[in-house]
């Protein structure tokens, strides 16, 4: 009789991979309110890796990170109307605080922009006060019909970035410059992710702004992903709050501002992007353990064998674990690990010692080899290195052999139902062909160049629309 296989073929059941996944590779549990969750330590450790790879490139544009209340008054959600407009559905508010009503009810922040804006009408003067460069690293509430761990939860965490300028042309090009170097670069060459830079449609934008960038990426079953956005928000929300300053010739301007924000929804295209039948598929760069040194018996020889490899990998820079539990059996260890999807196993008892060697299991392209302990610590980083390559190459050409050069609307939806994307001319598409999509629960990804460029106009000729269903 069969084995029963550990998590639910992709093939048969996605999004029920995607559920056994998470669970069984302990990432995340459904919390006790609806759509909330608790991130377990290992899924915990991918966001602080993420965090940690983010926060470097966004300091390095000169951001600095600073926090704002998670109450926010009522009130201040009215001052941008259509902002206040798109969030409205998703709000949750506060009434009732140390047992009597509240003399004005508080919204649970599902984004900063009014209440950071509040306050940077207060910190700008001066045009020596700009650019004013924010973020912060905080948890926000959307009240989530449908929720699904890590996609779309009631409360998740995240990064918000705010700033203000003295002019449009600033504003823009911070904005561009945050949508390639932080978050693409940040996908390409982290996450191994295959993204698609873009820009937003009229209806797809950010509820207030006047333009958003966007990263889409392919998950493995053709869905799209809204990975991270980066908004123009214009003048829009410093009109509303009189965010100005004294120019150098003296006069009172308005400031032009930009919003972005990046969120553990990478976790979950993390999983879908790179996961397969046997579970994860961390990235090397990502990855908080790139390498588990197991002892298959417990054999002094073999113990005091793995624990000085752990030691020499670690010197040489390698995120290294030791995994000595002898008394859980070895088949269910290596089943664990490969369910979390740590790069490299290498596998070591007495036969290995007996050789010189260990069994060395690479989890991204799979199989198993043995090799020499001696050259073993010399050889790993270069053999990380081209599995993250390897997982970059597949992302790119699943993209790639799914996405379709379509001409009509309905081989674009007949494409995106089929579970691919699809290229169509925007000026063949336009908003009314954009409305005809949603009736097939197909939307406008996002807006390209015929060469696959970010479009400085929406409307620009030869801009080409990528279509697709999403999560």
């Amino acid at each position: 009789m069969a084995k029963a296989p550990v998590l639910t073929p992709r093939a048969d059941d996605f999004p029920r991979w995607y559920q056994d996944l998470i669970n069984k590779a302990e990432l995340a549990d459904n919390g006790p309110v609806r759509g909330t969750m608790v991130i377990r330590p290992y899924g915990y450790g991918l966001w602080e890796r993420m965090q940690a790879e983010m926060d470097a490139r966004i300091k390095e544009t000169g951001t600095q990170n600073a926090y704002f209340p998670l109450l926010i008054p009522q009130s201040y959600l009215t001052r941008e109307a259509d902002h206040v407009e798109g969030f409205a559905p998703e709000l949750a508010v506060v009434t009732h605080g140390g047992g009597k009503e509240l003399e004005e009810p508080a919204v649970v922040r599902p984004t900063s922009e009014m209440i950071i804006n509040d306050y940077f009408s207060k910190w700008v003067q001066s045009y020596r006060d700009l650019p004013l460069l924010i973020n912060q690293w905080a948890n926000v509430v959307r009240w989530e019909l449908r929720p699904r761990l890590f996609l779309r939860t009631t409360e998740f965490l995240w990064q918000e970035g705010h700033t203000a300028h003295a002019t449009f042309e600033d504003a823009r090009d911070f904005a561009s410059h945050i949508h390639r170097e932080v978050y693409e670069d940040f996908m390409t060459n982290v996450l191994a992710m295959d993204v698609v830079p873009g820009r937003k449609t009229v209806k797809e934008r950010f509820a207030g702004a006047i333009n958003t960038l966007t990263l889409e990426g392919m998950m493995g079953d053709g869905k799209a992903l809204q990975m991270a956005t980066s908004h123009e928000l214009g003048q829009n929300f410093a009109k509303a709050f009189n965010t100005s300053y004294l120019s150098k010739d003296g006069t009172q301007e308005l400031v032009w501002q930009t919003s972005w924000g990046s969120t553990t929804r990478m976790i979950g295209a993390l999983v879908m992007m790179h996961g397969d039948d046997n579970g994860l598929r961390v990235p090397p760069r990502l990855a908080q353990i790139q390498a588990v040194v197991l002892a298959i018996k417990g054999d002094e020889a073999v113990l005091a064998k793995v624990r000085e490899l752990g030691d020499r990998l670690k010197a040489a820079g390698v995120r290294v674990q030791v995994d000595d539990r002898v008394d859980t059996p070895f088949g269910r260890r290596a089943v664990d690990w490969e369910l979390k999807g740590v790069p490299v196993r290498i596998e070591i008892g007495p036969r290995d010692l007996e050789n010189g060697t260990a069994m060395l299991a690479r989890r991204i392209p799979g199989g198993k080899e043995p090799v020499a302990l001696d050259s073993l610590v010399g050889s790993l980083p270069a053999i990380l290195e081209e599995d993250q390559a390897l997982l970059l190459k597949q992302s790119r050409e699943r993209r790639e052999s799914r996405t379709s050069e379509v001409s009509t609307i309905e081989e674009a939806v007949e494409a995106a139902v089929a579970g691919g994307w699809a290229r169509i001319p925007w000026a063949t598409l336009g908003e009314e062909g954009e409305a005809k999509l949603a009736d097939h629960s197909v939307t406008v990804r996002c807006l390209v160049t015929e060469d696959g460029s970010v479009p400085e106009d929406g409307d620009a000729p030869g801009n080409v629309a990528i279509v697709a269903r999403a999560y």
